[in-house]
């Protein structure tokens, strides 16, 4: 799973997920073992628990993000042997 981002704490990764179990970009993210996943478009938490601080940081880095998640996602998603995507500035 590529490794997007990270700051506080909190990794970010993406991957691959054609024909899976959410249909719609997204991310995972991971604070101390605590593993949620959030939709892109929305910034919402759709799968997963997290800490409401580190939730609101991830809400805000996604939507500060979001063109750069979204070109992410295609380029991850595009149907080729080798996917590649960017690393993403975190928030500071």
């Amino acid at each position: 799973m590529p490794e997007l981002c990270r700051f506080f704490g909190i990794i970010i990764y993406m991957y691959r997920e054609i024909g899976g179990k959410h249909h719609h970009p997204h991310i995972h993210a991971d604070y101390a073992g605590q593993k949620a996943v959030f939709n892109i478009e929305t910034a919402e938490l759709i799968e997963g628990e997290f800490p409401k601080r580190e939730r609101k940081l991830v809400e805000a880095w996604i939507e500060l993000r979001k063109n750069e998640l979204r070109r992410n996602w295609s380029m991850l998603n595009a149907s080729v042997k080798t996917p590649s995507f960017s690393k993403i500035d975190p928030l500071r």
